[in-house]
């Protein structure tokens, strides 16, 4: 079916039974998080969760670590992804499952929202860069070789920098979407975005809205 390391070993536990207690929304530092994939899943396992989907943001790639963990440490894994949509004025990110990471259609897509939001990522500081003393180069610190670079890597680097004090400061501050340095993010309507994923998974894939928010 594909060529991603483990995928099929690590796909046939989760379709036979699901152990409790589960959580089927974490991230590795391949997206926005700040583990790597197999120590996400430990990290799981420690706070007594059994069964786990890695979702990155737009990407696949830390399936095959992730898996290794998890079938190491007994537990159920379920390959999973939050692919960027939006429905009107707002967006929302759709969680998948169980589906081809090798389907073209999808991974098109996904790397055309990973590409916009480094390119977003790079306007975002330019506006910052008007007024605060932030440069691109104290953003990619933030970040891992190979992650998508986003706008929790820019609040950390206004972090390093002392321009705010937390994350949390610098989502409500410098990074909310009324602010001036705002840009938007490219990401296909949801009827798109659910097609790609059921079309990848065949019947297997299940394609769920997790959140949404205004954009600006």
């Amino acid at each position: 079916m594909n060529s991603i390391p483990g995928f099929a070993r690590h796909q046939a536990p989760a379709l036979r039974r699901f152990a409790g207690p589960a959580d089927l929304h974490l991230h590795s530092n391949h997206s926005d998080g700040t583990d790597t994939p197999a120590d996400v899943i430990r990290r799981a396992y420690e706070h007594g969760v059994r069964t786990v989907a890695l979702t990155d943001h737009d990407r696949t790639s830390g399936w095959g670590e992730a898996g290794d963990s998890a079938v190491a440490l007994g537990m159920t894994f379920l390959p999973g992804i939050e692919l960027s949509a939006k429905h009107g004025p707002c967006t929302l990110h759709i969680l998948g499952y169980l589906f081809d990471p090798e389907n073209r259609a999808l991974q098109d897509e996904a790397a055309r929202i990973r590409l916009d939001r480094k390119h977003r990522a790079e306007r975002i500081v330019r506006n910052i860069s008007k007024d605060y003393d932030l440069g691109w180069a104290d953003v990619v610190a933030q970040s891992n070789p190979g992650a998508t670079v986003g706008r929790p890597h820019i609040a950390d680097a206004l972090v390093a920098r002392g321009i705010v004090q937390t994350r949390s400061e610098a989502f409500e501050s410098i990074l909310a979407e009324t602010h001036q340095y705002y840009e938007a993010l490219y990401a296909p309507e949801t009827e798109t975005a659910v097609r790609l994923i059921t079309e990848a998974g065949e019947s297997q894939s299940s394609p769920i809205p997790r959140h949404r928010a205004p954009t600006g």
